[in-house]
Formats: structure tokens, C-alpha cells, sequence
């Protein structure tokens, strides 16, 4: 009994891995009480729809988030912390590995077609990785999509698509005018597309289509929103 306890004692008290990753989205988790983005990728939004190779719409950032989740599983992970995220302070930066592979989860998800390389932060890193999944159209790669970066800041007009299926239809069905893209929180603090911490919101109580609706609903624009921003 008392190797037992030793043994757990040794486990939950490790400073390299830990099994209790809390994957938030495609390319964010939690880990040992820490909120890490991986480094030199960019998955789909929470609330990213993409289109499939039949041209139907799916929501392709829960999977991106699922299929993350499905591959850590309840493997120990380790998080190297390569620092502050300059954009998101609350954030670190990290390139994390499950236990007994030799491919980092930042890796991984790209190779999977679930991440993109992300410049100017890969440095390269994952353009061949991203270059497989394209050819053999895996995750995202089977159809069409925007890149991440485009959606989240709402960039419709100009906006990169990407994927084998890529029509002159497909950017108005990944950009529909009546999508409900504002973010309202648990706080009652509502974040629009382009606003600093919009991405970084997940606590999303409910989604409103206008400002007039948020406001109608008792939440107000968040702080760090532009008050001339539309």
C-alpha cells in the first residue's frame, strides 16, 4: 500500500508529464492549470462551419476540437512553455507531445488536416505536414474553408479559401450574411469579430446577430472593442 501511495505521490507531483489536459479548442488546451496555445498553428474557430467535398456545411472546428481531444485521450502530456502569448496575456505559447510519440500535438494536427501552418510563428515548421493533408485531403482538406485567421476577424471580402472544392458560391455559405457572429459571455460582455479578445472567448453564453440585439438583451460591447468598430 505504501509503494501505491508512493507511487501516486510521484505522479501527481511530476514537472514533466501530467494526464490532465482540458482540450478548449483545435489548437488551445489546459494543462496543469496553465491555458497554452500551440505554437506555429491555427485551427478552426469554435463556431467555423467549412464545407465538405459534397459542398455541405459541417461544423469543422468541434471536430478540429474532438479530434485533438480523441488523440490525447487520457495520455500524459507534456507542455514546453516558449513564453507569454503577446496577443492573448492570459495565454502561453507551447509546443506539447503525448507521452510515448515522437510528434508534437502542434504537428499532429496539421499532418491530420486540422491546423494550418500559421506564419509568421512556424517559421516553416509544418508546410510539409500541411502540404500532405492537402494532398491527401484529410480534416479540413476534404473540401472547402476559410483560413482561420480570415473567419474569426470576420475578413469576408478577402478572406483566403482554401480546399480542392472552392467554388464562387462557397465564400457567401462560409460568410452568411445572417450569421450570428457576436459573442455574448457569461459576464454579460459581448465581443465582436476583430475585437481583441474575440477569438480568446469561449465562455459564450449566447451568440447575437447585432448589436442591437445585445444590447436589447442587457450585455454590453466589450473594453477593448473599438467604440466606432463595426
Amino acid at each position: 500500500m505504501r509503494g501505491w501511495i508512493a507511487g501516486l505521490v510521484l505522479i501527481l507531483t511530476s514537472p514533466v508529464w501530467a494526464a490532465d489536459a482540458i482540450v478548449i479548442d483545435g489548437d488551445t488546451l489546459l494543462h496543469g492549470g496553465t491555458k497554452f496555445r500551440l505554437d506555429g498553428v491555427d485551427a478552426p474557430e469554435m463556431d467555423q462551419i467549412c464545407l465538405d467535398e459534397k459542398g455541405t456545411s459541417w461544423k469543422c472546428g468541434v471536430a478540429a476540437r474532438d479530434a485533438l481531444a480523441k488523440w490525447i485521450a487520457n495520455r500524459a502530456i507534456r507542455c514546453d512553455d516558449n513564453g507569454p502569448d503577446t496577443v492573448h496575456p492570459e495565454r502561453r505559447i507551447a509546443v506539447c507531445i503525448v507521452e510515448g510519440t515522437n510528434i508534437s500535438l502542434n504537428q499532429w494536427l496539421v499532418r491530420e488536416g486540422w491546423a494550418l501552418n500559421f506564419e509568421p510563428y512556424a517559421k516553416g515548421r509544418f508546410l510539409a505536414d500541411q502540404a500532405d493533408a492537402q494532398k491527401n485531403r484529410r480534416g479540413i482538406w476534404k473540401g472547402c474553408f476559410a483560413a482561420p485567421t480570415d473567419r474569426r476577424n470576420w475578413r469576408k471580402p478577402t478572406a483566403k479559401l482554401m480546399g480542392p472544392t472552392c467554388d464562387t458560391n462557397s465564400r457567401d455559405r462560409l460568410f452568411p450574411e445572417n450569421a450570428c457572429s457576436i459573442k455574448g459571455s457569461r459576464s454579460r460582455i459581448y465581443h465582436m469579430p476583430g475585437c481583441r479578445h474575440y477569438d480568446s472567448t469561449t465562455n459564450v453564453a449566447q451568440w447575437f446577430c447585432s448589436e442591437e440585439e445585445a444590447l436589447a438583451k442587457g450585455f454590453r460591447k466589450a473594453l477593448d472593442c473599438p467604440k466606432n468598430f463595426k
